[in-house]
């Protein structure tokens, strides 16, 4: 059997398969995986574990591959050495073939690829030569597929049309199956998606971050933008969680506006101004909105931590000892809420005794209660950023190619006869545009609230889990003061509005 698990023998060979791009019709991991057992096979060893790192450019280096990597950097256990179908499914740089190539040789590690007859010796100068010479062809094939890559990327871009992947909320649209793309357009789903969060930020900047949103997108299944991009290619997701710096990426990249982006910069066309390859999904006051709103700054507790699994975890309230009650759970209870402050020896709970106790499902219930029959038929309003007119915006992006053009401009880009020329002719058009929008009438953007049309109860009944009903809860204020059964106190089918109208409700 030239498959079984590690056995000492000394030739349990690990098997390297390697490909850039996964496409649905390639054959090419089954043929390399021929080539691998025939190889294996023909000097008499057998392999122990496959290292295939699909998706993965040759010009990376081996040791950090994702599968490979591991392996050489003996974190996944023993081997007698590698087994590949060619020398450039190991790599396509001749310092990363080499390396790998002496760390087997220096580690009395076999190494085999198809085609060769037997393991590679890099101590005999012909076999060293002939390895050296694999691993420069396929450094000179690398080198040739960047090569066309860099030129059909700057024809693109010259021609104002895009190449690569779609940014976030974005897809590109093709005519023919396989075919160049046609046109761009806003996805359906996912520029909703991304409009929802920016809304929200915009909205509430102080307590809802890109950390609370990744969060807020991850448990209600959203796909992360990794596995949105494979799904939408016919690729399986990875299932990968949203992560902030993602999210904040996204929400201030100029491809937003919907434009053609180079090196995370808009392209710029022949008229001076950004390429527009489609409708933004929000305009450029929205964007610098944005930019303001997610500036890093100090923000304050508002118990919005994402790995709570109960409802009134930081905002339950001991009424002894006025610290904040925490969860217990034990193998033959249900989880409880309870303060055990006075048990960690705080100052402050000296005097708490007893410390009141509640199971979480007895408490979540009561609170639910109250705010349902309280608050349960009120009509919820939300904060929008309203664009405006789009006088502002359109002003704004003529700033900024202004801007941009006065730049090129000092640095000496136009110093040449007829590019004078065009950057007057340009330049005063511009202002001449700036003149007639200032006098149209204008409807500057900011926050404006609307009715959404449902409940509190309904959003209630809609809410996905635990921390979004938690998230209605602060956001109404809700804090609940929790009496030991000895305190004359009970239930208080009211409310207090303290010094920050906060809703208090008291057990």
């Amino acid at each position: 059997m030239i498959e079984r698990p590690y056995d000492g023998c000394g030739k349990c060979l690990l098997g390297v398969r390697r490909l850039s791009r996964m496409k649905l019709a390639t054959s090419s991991p089954e043929r390399q995986r021929e080539d691998v057992l025939t190889a294996a096979g023909s000097v008499g060893g057998h392999i122990i574990g496959w290292a295939d790192d699909w998706e993965v450019s040759g010009a990376t280096d081996p040791m950090t591959r994702p599968q490979l990597g591991p392996w050489l950097r003996d974190e996944r256990g023993s081997y007698n050495g590698l087994v590949a179908a060619a020398v450039d499914r190991l790599g396509r740089n001749v310092v990363d073939c080499l390396n790998t190539g002496y760390k087997m040789r220096d580690e009395g590690k076999l190494l085999v690829t198809y085609g060769h007859e037997s393991p590679w010796d890099l101590d005999d100068q012909v076999d060293e030569n002939r390895f050296t010479m694999e691993a420069w062809g396929a450094q000179m094939e690398l080198r040739a597929i960047q090569r066309r890559n860099r030129s059909a990327t700057e024809k693109m871009r010259a021609a104002g049309r895009p190449k690569g992947k779609p940014s976030y909320g974005f897809q590109y649209v093709r005519t023919v199956m396989g075919g160049k793309i046609d046109h761009v357009e806003l996805h359906p789903h996912a520029s909703s998606v991304i409009r929802t969060v920016a809304r929200r930020i915009l909205a509430d900047p102080e307590r809802v971050t890109p950390s609370s949103e990744a969060a807020r997108l991850s448990r209600a299944g959203e796909l992360s933008p990794a596995d949105h991009l494979a799904v939408m290619y016919g690729k399986p997701a990875g299932g990968h969680p949203w992560q902030p710096t993602s999210v904040k990426n996204i929400l201030l990249s100029e491809a937003t506006l919907g434009y053609l982006m180079h090196a995370g910069k808009p392209v710029i066309g022949k008229d001076g101004n950004p390429v527009r390859l489609c409708e933004g999904l929000w305009d450029r006051q929205t964007h610098e909105a944005l930019k303001q709103a997610l500036i890093p700054r100090k923000t304050p507790w508002v118990g919005r931590r994402s790995n709570r699994a109960y409802m009134l975890t930081e905002m339950a309230l001991c009424g002894q000892c006025h610290n904040r009650l925490y969860t217990q759970t034990s193998a033959d209870a249900p989880p409880r809420y309870v303060c055990n402050a006075r048990n960690k020896g705080w100052l402050s709970a000296q005097e708490c005794r007893p410390a009141p106790l509640i199971y979480a499902n007895i408490l979540d219930a009561y609170v639910e209660e109250w705010f349902l029959q309280e608050f349960g038929d009120g009509m919820i309003f939300e904060t929008v950023y309203d664009e405006g007119n789009g006088v502002a915006e359109r002003m704004a992006e003529l700033r900024a190619s202004r801007e941009r053009l006065r730049a090129d401009r000092e640095a000496g880009l136009y110093d040449d006869a007829d590019d004078a020329a065009w950057f007057r002719e340009r330049y005063a058009a511009m202002g001449q545009e700036l003149e007639k929008l200032g006098l149209e009438p204008q409807r500057a953007p900011g926050m404006v609230r609307r009715a959404t049309g449902e409940t509190v109860r309904d959003r209630w009944d809609k809410a996905l889990d635990v921390q979004a009903r938690k998230e209605m809860l602060t956001d109404f204020g809700v804090r609940v003061t929790l009496f030991p059964v000895a305190a004359p106190v009970r239930w208080v089918a009211g409310v207090v509005h303290g010094p920050e109208r906060g809703l208090t409700g008291v057990v």
